[in-house]
């Protein structure tokens, strides 16, 4: 049976930093994450946490020897902070041939392990971020790290904002080649539009100009809670730590 783009996902938006510990206050005490799974990867240590709905989070931390040299690389850089979108296809070469229909070439193509085959789009070609196209078998089952807390108040991941210098570009990208279907309504418009997927996942693309004040990438990430608050000191720690981690995190449904 032909793959189709509607079987893609975005499965998880992955963050690079040094302090696992700052990811788990805020993405799990904090909002909720529930560990899923993750482990030992040549070079680097990864996990991932759940939520509610919407895409999942990864922590990336490096574990040294030379296959860190690209989280060393990317935190000597800029310090803690966004890495990649992560897509889940049901056929990569499908998915691959798609993305070079657009006139991108993806990099460190490997198809050779039967359980996870994969490639990369390099940040240059594909707006400010770097793109992981993987094909999965089955999913790894690992236990939480010991100092994993305990989740706090479940939240929904409602929506990534990426900010683009090409929106037409990163719609054909992430809506025809990737999958997401286009949400009309309020939150879209002439300088924005917003993707979903089936797992609930949202990137909302904005279109950036030169006079915008913080540029393009990765804007923030944007949590909701239906049933609790957010107190003020849950506020506070979600902004210090997010500060620590590199990204901007709104709070939305209290």
């Amino acid at each position: 049976m032909p793959a189709t783009t509607s079987q893609v996902v975005l499965d998880h938006i992955a963050i690079g930093t040094r302090t696992l510990a700052d990811g788990w206050a805020l993405f799990g005490r904090l909002l909720g994450g529930r560990w899923a799974y993750g482990g030992d990867s040549p070079g680097y240590w990864w996990g991932q946490l759940t939520f509610a709905a919407g895409a999942k989070i990864e922590l990336l931390t490096p574990t040294g020897g030379p296959d860190a040299a690209f989280l060393e690389r990317f935190l000597a850089t800029r310090d803690a902070g966004p890495h990649h979108f992560n897509f889940i296809v049901p056929d990569i070469i499908d998915s691959l041939e798609r993305v070079r229909s657009l006139g991108i070439e993806p990099v460190q193509v490997n198809l050779d392990n039967p359980n996870w085959k994969e490639a990369f789009l390099h940040p240059k070609s594909v707006f400010g971020i770097v793109v992981q196209i993987a094909q999965q078998a089955v999913e790894p089952v690992a236990p939480p790290p010991p100092d994993l807390p305990e989740p706090g108040e479940p939240t929904t991941f409602a929506a990534a904002e990426h900010h683009v210098d090409d929106l037409d570009g990163a719609v054909r990208l992430f809506g025809d080649a990737l999958g997401g279907r286009r949400i009309d309504g309020a939150d879209a418009g002439p300088d924005r539009v917003l993707l979903q997927w089936a797992n609930g996942a949202r990137l909302r693309l904005v279109q950036s100009t030169e006079s915008s004040r913080h540029g393009g990438g990765l804007r923030h990430l944007e949590f909701a809670r239906a049933d609790a608050s957010f107190t003020p000191a849950d506020r506070a720690e979600i902004d210090g730590l997010a500060a620590r981690l590199g990204v901007m995190v709104q709070l939305h449904g209290d």
